[in-house]
């Protein structure tokens, strides 16, 4: 009977092959871990991001998205003729204005607090986010009813001043109205981005500092806020576009009216007139054009802060 002997490769090239595919391993590992954040940016960022601006060049009705007529750049063109668009960025800029001011300046005061030893440390660290994780539709609508110009107990205690403002149908009222509503949120969030970045700083400059006779005020100005800055230029930037892509707040806060803004558009910011574009008027190729400025002012802001950020670190290299 015959036998049948299975002939193994050499050890050489046994060795090879495994050297070979260990290499590839080593180079191709890295691609394949990675893989899966660039196809779901692929899918869910730039897919999307590239259609709305190709859906910002046409017509295209909201009930009919195979159907779509070229207008090249009529659709932004329109916007610049277009009142409602230029009262939506005007409220947009002051919204975020009057809401991001405020809301880090007082995050830096919290977290400076915060920062030194002092009683139940840890529960006011943990207080001061709960605003953050309560949702938005919760904490508007109870501040409609806390600015609510008839009952409303903010009018109530105005009242004994002689002040009686309409938290909903005049304009700055209800833009500091909703501004309150975001300070109130992110306040506590932007402070513990704060505290993380102060508790970094070294102890030894305070120290230094404390032995110069330097009190709180000067250590806070001339270490802490040089120390954190890159910090802070981060959190100027993130509540920056969260200001420019503000929705939820003015939108319950309007009630009925929420979608545009107020009976005069008072406090409809470019999210809002977005969506009135993009659903109640089924205009998509209108609201892909807004969608698309937003993302050229996001861009702008972000290309100033760049340079000006560019600029004080040659002016202090220099210096």
């Amino acid at each position: 009977m015959a036998t049948h002997v299975r002939a193994e490769a050499p050890p050489a090239a046994r060795s090879s092959w495994r050297s070979r595919l260990y290499r590839f391993d080593l180079k191709a590992s890295p691609y394949a871990f990675i893989a899966p954040f660039f196809l779901c940016f692929a899918a869910f960022g730039l897919f999307p991001l590239i259609w709305t601006g190709w859906l910002s060049l046409h017509y295209v009705d909201l009930l009919k998205p195979d159907v779509m007529e070229w207008k090249g750049f009529g659709n932004y063109t329109r916007l610049w003729s277009n009142d409602q668009f230029w009262t939506a960025l005007r409220n947009t800029f002051t919204i975020g204005v009057i809401s991001t001011v405020p809301q880090l300046l007082m995050a830096l005061g919290l977290a400076h607090l915060l920062n030194y030893r002092m009683r139940a440390r840890g529960f006011f660290r943990v207080a001061i986010l709960a605003p953050y994780a309560t949702s938005i539709a919760a904490a508007t609508l109870v501040f409609v009813q806390l600015f609510n110009p008839d009952y409303g107990f903010i009018n109530w205690v105005l009242g004994a001043f002689g002040f009686h403002p309409n938290w909903i149908t005049d304009t700055w009222p209800s833009q500091i109205a909703i501004s309150t509503i975001v300070t109130w949120r992110w306040t506590g969030y932007n402070a513990l981005i704060y505290l993380a970045a102060m508790q970094a700083v070294p102890k030894d400059l305070y120290e230094a500092a404390s032995l110069d006779g330097a009190n709180r005020w000067q250590q806070f100005t001339r270490i802490t806020i040089p120390s954190i800055r890159p910090t802070i230029m981060f959190t100027i930037i993130v509540s920056t576009i969260g200001a420019t892509q503000l929705f939820g707040e003015p939108m319950l806060f309007g009630g009925g009216v929420g979608v545009s803004g107020g009976s005069a558009h008072q406090f409809q910011t470019l999210s809002l007139y977005m969506y009135e574009l993009g659903w109640p008027s089924r205009q998509l190729g209108r609201a892909s054009a807004v969608a698309w400025t937003m993302l050229l002012i996001l861009l702008l802001i972000g290309l100033a802060q760049f340079l000006i950020n560019r600029y004080r670190k040659r002016n202090e290299l220099g210096g």
